[in-house]
């Protein structure tokens, strides 16, 4: 029997939905606070049709664009659900129409002398993560050559910082493939 489109949602009927572990769910609640399934005695959460749209953006932007968890948390900072929303079923339209309205929304003046926080490169909104070379498993391009790790001051440099998060997004990969085949 399906359930209304505008029925609320069981924790494992949504990770079924998204094709992710029930964990994962939880996890993303604690990073996105937009995200606030009705909970009822015991701890059990319903999603609503709203926060299971939601998902999907967040869904759709980390693991088919590549963004990371920052730059999907500013998207919605400077955009909103509705952004993350049109997201995850391809409505360009609405999405520009919200990047637009976004932009033309005034800034309140910054009054404290507080300096801005620094960005880093791998966290600005919009720019999916580089996909892999696999230089960190030995596979070296042509004409390339193996080097060894170079550390500067007591930390990493930036290229073995590279190779490090390309390593990651290896594992992670790896790791999604592996939750499928399970």
């Amino acid at each position: 029997m399906e359930k209304s489109p505008d029925a609320f949602r069981t924790i494992s009927e949504v990770a079924d939905d998204l094709d992710l572990p029930q964990h994962v769910l939880r996890f993303w609640e604690t990073r996105f606070p937009q995200i606030k399934p009705m909970k009822r005695g015991g701890g059990r959460r319903y999603y609503r049709p709203d926060d299971v749209e939601l998902l999907k953006g967040i869904r759709h932007l980390l693991y088919d664009h590549g963004y990371t968890i920052k730059g999907v948390q500013k998207l919605l900072k400077t955009n909103g659900n509705k952004f993350v929303q049109a997201a995850a079923s391809g409505d360009l339209a609405t999405m520009e129409a919200l990047a637009a309205q976004a932009e033309e929304e005034p800034v309140a003046p910054v009054t404290s002398k507080v300096a801005p926080p620094s960005i880093d490169e791998d966290e600005l909104v919009g720019r999916p993560k580089a996909p892999s070379t696999r230089r960190f498993f030995g596979l070296i391009g042509p004409g390339e050559e193996a080097r060894e790790p170079t550390m500067s001051g007591g930390g990493i440099g930036k290229e073995d910082r590279a190779l490090l998060q390309e390593a990651l997004f290896d594992l992670l990969e790896c790791k999604r493939l592996l939750d499928q085949v399970r």
